[in-house]
């Protein structure tokens, strides 16, 4: 039962992971305006989000004037997020099949950073977008963050289901 569980985990977090590396590239290979365009959206629609549910009733010139101002942060997040994801991914891949332990975040680490230094790289090719290696220490900040998580889940659910301590 462990073994069917572990090969059916181990199809789903692969086909996530590919999914991942394909969204993150497509998103990359977008010119510099239409990815500062995507991102300026998604501001605007949390700012008349929050302004809604406020009931402030800001005027539309200050709802883009604060849109603008999140546009930076919000692609950040964005960038932290989606290797958080990739980190939790890799290092639970390795959990499922492995012995936990160091190596392993270690590992998933160095694989994040590459994967991020590949995404930057790619970008120094498409118009308008530059490759930071600020970028690439936030995406391995955030795939530190999604390991580190991914290793309380395991051990919430050693835990609660074996009884012992991991």
């Amino acid at each position: 039962m462990r073994m069917k569980w572990r090969v059916m985990y181990t199809g789903v977090a692969g086909l996530l992971l590919l999914l991942l590396y394909v969204m993150i590239f497509s998103f990359s290979a977008q010119d510099g305006e239409t990815s500062g365009g995507l991102s300026l959206r998604i501001s605007q629609l949390g700012v008349e989000l929050w302004n809604s549910l406020t009931g402030r009733n800001w005027s539309e010139y200050f709802v883009e004037e604060l849109a603008s101002y999140f546009e930076n942060p919000v692609r950040k997040l964005a960038h932290f997020a989606e290797y958080a994801v990739m980190g939790f991914l890799i290092h639970s891949l390795f959990a499922c099949w492995e012995k936990r332990g160091k190596k392993w975040l270690l590992f998933t680490l160095i694989w994040v950073f590459l994967s991020a230094g590949a995404d930057e790289l790619h970008q120094l090719f498409v118009p308008g977008r530059s490759g930071n290696f600020p970028d690439v220490l936030l995406d391995t900040s955030g795939g530190l963050a999604g390991a580190l998580f991914c290793i309380l889940v395991f051990r919430w659910i050693y835990r609660g289901h074996s009884g012992r301590k991991v």
